[in-house]
């Protein structure tokens, strides 16, 4: 755990490398699908965003505005029509271990323990590691979510909360260089969400990772990031505005909240997804 924090306190401190390209851009991205007839249907047009090594990143916006389309071509799993993504100067065309996703549905293996589904990840991506060392990065990631006590146990004999700390801990195992998270809170109560959200800020003061992350919760957003992605309608979404969010951190949810910049930045962000880009009612 020490050479975790180790590793992840020099990492956040050493420069960048390449000062003349920011680490992750989304450059002049459009995405149409075709469709029947010769038809197409664009669900992202001219999308660009810049993001900083170690930034956590929120992405809101309503249903079918491509904030997962988005995602998916920062994971690899979908290429660009039109522009590029880029990390760290090259192209993403495919999956990789530098990027890894934690999804809503937790998308664990039902027939193996807490322990085997983390170990999976890691052996997949550190083959030739030593059982002994991979068993370690296992049991590190594990003790990271507070999840040691249940590693033998299955997803089916675990809580939503705690498989959605597995699929955290499994993620952070393979030391990605960009964490992307759709929506992961949005099927846990709200004590739970709370709890996570905690957890999963902590994590990251440690790790310092780079966190792209889709919510439909300003609230959440305003807690976690440092800035805040509003994307309007689709089709043919783009981003609308970029919010910067200055809370200091580490970060006290009842402090901020009784601050007058936190209301004014929620009404701000109320205002964008339900006035200047409101669902339209039939």
């Amino acid at each position: 755990m020490q050479a975790l924090m180790t590793t992840a306190i020099q990492t956040s401190q050493r420069p960048e490398v390449n000062q003349q390209e920011p680490f992750l851009v989304v450059d002049n991205v459009s995405k149409i699908y075709p469709l029947p007839k010769g038809e197409s249907y664009t669900v992202l047009e001219n999308v660009n965003l810049t993001i900083q090594q170690g930034e956590f990143i929120c992405v809101i916006g309503h249903s079918g505005c491509g904030k997962t389309t988005l995602l998916n071509m920062v994971s690899g799993f979908s290429k660009p029509t039109h522009g590029e993504v880029r990390l760290q100067g090259k192209t993403i065309a495919s999956p990789g271990p530098d990027r890894m996703v934690v999804f809503q549905g937790y998308a664990l293996l039902p027939w193996l323990s807490v322990f085997d589904n983390v170990y999976l990840a890691v052996n997949a991506v550190y083959p030739d590691k030593s059982h002994a060392e991979k068993s370690q990065i296992v049991k590190e990631h594990l003790a990271m979510v507070g999840l040691t006590e249940a590693a033998e146990k299955n997803p089916t004999q675990i809580s939503g909360g705690m498989k959605q700390r597995v699929a955290i801990a499994r993620a952070l195992s393979i030391r990605p260089e960009v964490l992307i998270l759709d929506e992961p809170f949005g099927a846990l109560d709200a004590i739970t969400k709370e709890e996570l959200q905690e957890e999963l800020l902590k994590i990251w003061n440690n790790s310092r990772c780079t966190v792209l992350m889709i919510t439909h919760d300003i609230d959440e957003a305003l807690f976690l990031a440092d800035k805040l992605v509003m994307m309007t309608n689709g089709p043919a979404a783009n981003i609308g505005e970029v919010m910067e969010i200055p809370f200091q951190r580490p970060r006290d949810r009842s402090r901020i909240m009784e601050t007058p910049e936190y209301y004014k930045l929620r009404n701000h962000a109320l205002d964008f997804l339900y006035n200047r880009f409101a669902h339209d009612v039939d």
